[in-house]
């Protein structure tokens, strides 16, 4: 696998600035023909580093909701579940999860009792405490420069050097930093596989 070079990071900042820029546009500012371009769109893609391209929307301008910010102590054996649940309700535009379970979210509630909202949302038999404030305004600049910037293994979670493997499993394409790694998910990938077909 190749890693980033300045060229990518560069498309990928121009890409987060406008994800419809066209690719004329792109090549001009890092000296490539546009096929060249979009040869190296298809291969950030195709790794998994770009996955998708989308509308960045202005929700103050709608109408509907009051924003607000909602940081959730939640027990332990709840997170995955509530993070589960925040992830596929309407409100929910931000979600963010810290490794000691804290669970922090920005959302458009109706205005109604924050209590019984936030109840419709999550059980908050399942959480800790809360603490909800109102948000006066709200910006969302993803940046590519600035942190080091690296794949993660699909086994172990380890950065992806060079010297990193990929394969396509099941259909997606997945990236190891070793030859162990990309051995353990296989096995483990055919055991369900194996299993999944025999339930059938």
């Amino acid at each position: 696998m190749r890693s980033l070079d300045e060229t990518d990071l560069r498309i990928l900042e121009l890409l987060a600035d406008d994800a419809r820029r066209p690719f004329s546009d792109i090549s001009d500012e890092v000296g490539l023909s546009a096929p060249a371009v979009s040869d190296r769109i298809d291969r950030l893609r195709e790794e998994g580093v770009i996955r998708r391209f989308t509308v960045d929307v202005d929700r103050s301008t709608l109408s509907g909701g009051t924003p607000v910010l909602v940081r959730l102590s939640v027990r332990p054996e709840f997170v995955s579940d509530v993070r589960d649940a925040l992830r596929e309700a309407d409100p929910v535009e931000h979600l963010f999860v810290t490794v000691d379970g804290d669970v922090t979210f920005h959302a458009r509630l109706d205005g109604g009792s924050i209590r019984v909202e936030l109840d419709d949302l999550v059980d908050l038999s399942t959480v800790r405490e809360y603490d909800v404030s109102l948000v006066e305004s709200a910006e969302w600049t993803p940046t590519v420069n600035g942190t080091g910037f690296a794949l993660e293994c699909a086994e172990c979670g380890n950065t992806v050097t060079s010297e990193g493997e990929r394969a396509r499993i099941g259909g997606t394409l997945y990236h190891f930093c070793c030859s162990s790694c990309l051995g353990r998910f296989q096995t483990r990938y055919d055991r369900m596989e194996a299993g999944a077909r025999s339930d059938n």
